[in-house]
């Protein structure tokens, strides 16, 4: 579980360049959660007025945070958020809920704000009491050192088994004026949907009523976080939170306050390119992997059948594993699909990939040639197509392979 881990592979070639958000500040700090001086904490406040929306995990043992966090946004504002790195602060009882209020009464105070303005994630072991007390003190000194600037200080304060950073940013228009939108998340093992596992907040000065703002998150996640898994396993973490400061209002940008309205057109697209671009981002720094996995089903009966079905397939050990081998097995692909529990016959089924058909109605393909399959098993990034050839309904997963090291990383995650 450290940060000096060498990056993965598949991350990033570069940094994306992610300007101010108006109406945002933010500064990190080592408050000892877990380990002596790392920086594990990150502090973030912002202006009054600021709107809020989140999406959480649907496990049935959801974090003290988690609650927290669902108690408080139907208030819709928020002034201040709270992330630390070490301690999940989940399944801790009485105590864990004693320690998210102490940590919110403490960032308030330190904030000028109410409670319920704050919202707070932790991310880490599960189990273990947080001790809230090693806020007191931090939160003040940190709220003394707040700026707009680098996104890459709460980007790395987030992280915990991932070996890069994480940040998005996307521009938009509303009505005419220029809108910001900038992201960061973390996550890289404990991955799956039901709102993907991992930590991810995304703010804009968009001027856009707590409403409305829900409603383009909740659209937005379907095809971004929740179309992303790394072990099929959902946390009890899971947060994803879109703060929407308002501040460009005063630059002439119109107040929103229906989801369904066209000017939000271009900011919708906006919104749902940072999301992808994070989701990938999360899949890429799956634990240990060494390929970027996308898989497409096409010709399903609905889009929902075509979803559970690419699912079994990105949660197959043996997919999985015969991707880390670079074997184009495409037998362990037949016995994901048929196993999915949707849809399909045998004989209409095709695999292909990387656009090479390797299996066609029912066996394999005629034209087969394991050496040019092989030599594209040797990529990065590895795209798998399956046509059930049952209806015209589609949809796209993503995943990575699963090596010795995933095992490695999580034999010794608390030691």
């Amino acid at each position: 579980m450290a940060h000096d881990a060498p990056v993965s592979p598949l991350a990033p070639k570069s940094v994306p360049d992610v300007g101010p958000i108006e109406g945002v500040r933010f500064a990190t700090a080592a408050a000892g959660i877990r380990y002596k001086g790392r920086t594990d904490v990150l502090l973030l406040a912002l202006d009054e007025g600021t709107t809020v929306a989140g999406v959480f995990t649907k496990s049935k043992c959801p974090s003290a945070p988690v609650e927290w966090c669902r108690d408080n946004l139907p208030g819709g504002l928020a002034r201040g958020l709270v992330v630390n790195s070490g301690n999940a602060n989940a399944f801790t009882g009485q105590k864990g809920r004693e320690a998210t209020a102490l940590t919110a009464k403490i960032a308030a105070k330190a904030l000028g704000c109410a409670e319920a303005e704050i919202f707070l994630a932790s991310t880490g072991v599960i189990g273990e009491p947080l001790d809230a007390t090693k806020y007191d003190g931090v939160l003040e000194a940190t709220a003394a050192r707040l700026a707009p600037l680098p996104w890459i200080d709460p980007a790395r304060a987030i992280m915990t088994t991932d070996t890069f950073p994480k940040l998005a940013t996307a521009t938009a228009s509303i009505g005419g004026v220029s809108v910001t939108i900038a992201g960061i998340a973390k996550g890289a093992g404990m991955i799956a949907p039901d709102m993907a596992t991992m930590l991810s907040f995304v703010f804009t000065d968009a001027p856009i009523a707590a409403p409305a703002l829900q409603a383009l998150l909740s659209r937005g996640v379907t095809d971004s976080f929740n179309a992303v898994t790394i072990d099929g396993d959902t946390s009890t973490s899971d947060t994803l939170m879109l703060f929407a400061t308002g501040t460009a209002e005063k630059r002439g940008a119109p107040r929103i306050t229906e989801a369904t309205d066209r000017r939000l057109s271009s900011f919708r697209k906006a919104l749902t390119t940072v999301l992808a671009d994070l989701a990938e981002q999360v899949a890429r720094d799956g634990e240990g992997a060494r390929k970027l996995v996308k898989i497409e089903v096409t010709g399903a009966t609905s889009k929902r059948s075509a979803r559970r079905i690419a699912m079994s397939i990105a949660n197959s050990p043996l997919v999985k594993t015969a991707v880390a081998g670079e074997d184009a097995n495409w037998g362990r692909i037949v016995m994901a699909v048929g196993k999915a529990g949707e849809p399909a016959e045998r004989d209409k089924l095709s695999i292909s990939f990387g656009g090479i058909r390797v299996a066609h109605e029912g066996a394999r393909d005629p034209s087969y040639d394991e050496a040019q399959v092989s030599t594209y098993m040797k990529n990065d990034v590895i795209d798998i197509q399956v046509d059930i050839g049952l209806g015209g309904s589609s949809d796209r997963v993503m995943t990575c392979d699963l090596t010795k090291e995933y095992v490695a990383i999580n034999g010794d995650y608390r030691s």
